[in-house]
C-alpha cells in the first residue's frame, strides 16, 4: 500500500531545504565524493519548524509499519530521532529511539548502539537526513543485524541519487526518501 504524505508538510519542508540547507560550491562529501552542492540537513532538523515537519512526515511514513523503534547513524539521525519519538509520544504512540555510533566509545558502557536496549527480533526503521551512497546507513544496519534486530527499511529526508538506493538494496534494506536530488535542485 502506498502511503500518502501530507502535501502541505512536504511543501514547507522542501522550501526550508532549498532556503537553508542547500549550499552551492565544491565540497567533499562524507562518502569521499566531490560535489558542486551540499545539503546540510542539520540546518533543517536542528530548527524547530524543520524538525517538526520532518517528524510529522516520518511518523506518517512509519504509521503502517509494525516497528518498535527508529534510529540511525549519528549525527544525521540524532535530531530526527528525537523529534519523531517526541511527536509520537505527544500523540500517545509507543516508539523507541536509538543512535548508532561510528565506533564503540572507549569509556562508560562501551556501546555501539545507544538508547534503550533493542530486543532480538524487534523491527526498526533506520533514518537519516541525507544519503549519497548509503554507507552510513549500511554500517548502522550491520550493527543492528549483529544484535538480531530486523531493519524494516531506511527513510531519509533527501536521497542524492548517487547509489544509496542500489547499495542499500544489496544490503537487504529498502530505501524510502521524502525527496530526491531532482526535487531540491
Amino acid at each position: 500500500m502506498k502511503i500518502k504524505q501530507s502535501a502541505k508538510f512536504r511543501v514547507k519542508l522542501l522550501r526550508l531545504l532549498r532556503q537553508k540547507a542547500l549550499k552551492r560550491g565544491r565540497i567533499v562529501l562524507s562518502s569521499g565524493k566531490v560535489s558542486n552542492y551540499y545539503l546540510d540537513g542539520r540546518l533543517i532538523t536542528l530548527n524547530a519548524q524543520g524538525a517538526y515537519l520532518a517528524a510529522k512526515i516520518m511518523l506518517e511514513l512509519i504509521s503502517l509499519r509494525r516497528i518498535s523503534a527508529i534510529g540511525g547513524p549519528t549525527l544525521g539521525a540524532d535530531p530526527i530521532v528525537g523529534a519523531t519519538i517526541a511527536l509520537a509520544g505527544a500523540a500517545g504512540k509507543k516508539l523507541g529511539g536509538f543512535i548508532v555510533r561510528k565506533k564503540v566509545k572507549g569509556h562508560g558502557r562501551r556501546r555501539l548502539i545507544e538508547g534503550p536496549a533493542l530486543k532480538k527480533g524487534s523491527r526498526v526503521v533506520l533514518v537519516d537526513d541525507v544519503t549519497t551512497t548509503g554507507g552510513s546507513l549500511i554500517e548502522a544496519k550491520k550493527a543492528l543485524d549483529k544484535e538480531g534486530v530486523i531493519v524494516d527499511c531506511a527513510i531519509v529526508i533527501v536521497d542524492r541519487q548517487e547509489g544509496a538506493c542500489e547499495n542499500l538494496a544489496m544490503a537487504g534494506c529498502r530505501l524510502i526518501s521524502i525527496f530526491k536530488k531532482k526535487d531540491i535542485l
